[in-house]
């Protein structure tokens, strides 16, 4: 009996998703991007997941999307408005659609990238809060071989992140990146030793799902919005977001415990 191309498991307040097509370097298809927008519902309705984390087996962490099994030939086949709404909607409403779930969701999202992180795996782990890396771990876009862009996220989301400085780099010039270099351009938040990846990525995970949710989700939105505005605006939505957390229930408890501690008789 075949495996799934996504394993899905509960991890205390983690909800661990695994890409597990090694056979295929873990190229995504319709299995693995359908199973992740489930798994992502189920993280949304439930208070008990904190923290989402995305990892792979086998020797590469992805190697993009499925080129054979994927279904481009139609949109090509109808002009270059028709392959624009086909990226807007996301391969058949599939990935675009997805990665907006995963940035608006006020949850934080990790991504473990044990390996070689290629295409649309690169695409995919945009969209999420937090990216970590062994030390082994590279990334790159290959579209350019195929006269093509990475466009769903490769050029909006990584240009963001890295600037045009390392987006043209790694589009434009068609170089690979490595963990280190990765960590030194922001593409990634911290590289660890091979050897003690799956335990810091753990460590890292736990840690994360234990900081109090209200203030994860005022903190995901309002960093958000104030990267996109002026800091003028900027400061107007931390005082905003900042405002409704001292009025919550959450900020009045951690304050209570914190007070009771300091007037606690030694």
């Amino acid at each position: 009996m075949r495996e799934p191309a996504l394993l899905v498991e509960e991890i205390g307040a983690i909800l661990q998703v695994t890409l597990n097509r090694p056979e295929k370097l873990n190229a995504l298809n319709a299995e693995i991007i359908e199973g992740i927008r489930e798994a992502v519902r189920t993280y949304a309705r439930r208070d008990d997941l904190r923290c989402f984390l995305i990892r792979a087996t086998g020797r590469y962490f992805c190697a993009g999307a499925d080129l054979v099994g994927g279904k481009r030939s139609g949109p090509l086949r109808e002009g270059t408005s028709a392959i624009r709404e086909w990226y807007r909607t996301g391969m058949g409403g599939g990935m675009q659609p997805l990665y907006d779930e995963m940035e608006d969701l006020e949850k934080p999202f990790v991504v473990a990238h044990h390996a070689t992180c290629v295409g649309g795996g690169l695409e995919l782990s945009l969209s999420c809060d937090f990216r970590l890396a062994a030390k082994s771990a590279r990334y790159l876009f290959p579209e350019a071989k195929l006269g093509a862009i990475p466009a769903s996220n490769g050029v909006s989301r990584f240009t963001r992140l890295v600037g045009p400085h390392w987006a043209k780099w790694s589009i434009l010039a068609n170089q690979a990146i490595d963990a280190d270099r990765a960590l030194m351009i922001g593409l990634v938040h911290d590289v660890y030793p091979d050897e003690a990846f799956d335990e810091k990525v753990m460590a890292f995970c736990r840690d994360l799902a234990e900081q109090p949710p209200e203030m994860v989700a005022m903190a995901k939105l309002t960093i958000d919005l104030a990267a996109d505005v002026t800091a003028e605006r900027a400061r107007k939505i931390e005082r905003l977001g900042q405002s409704v957390l001292q009025v919550g229930a959450e900020a009045a408890g951690l304050m209570a415990k914190m007070q009771a501690r300091l007037t606690r008789p030694k």
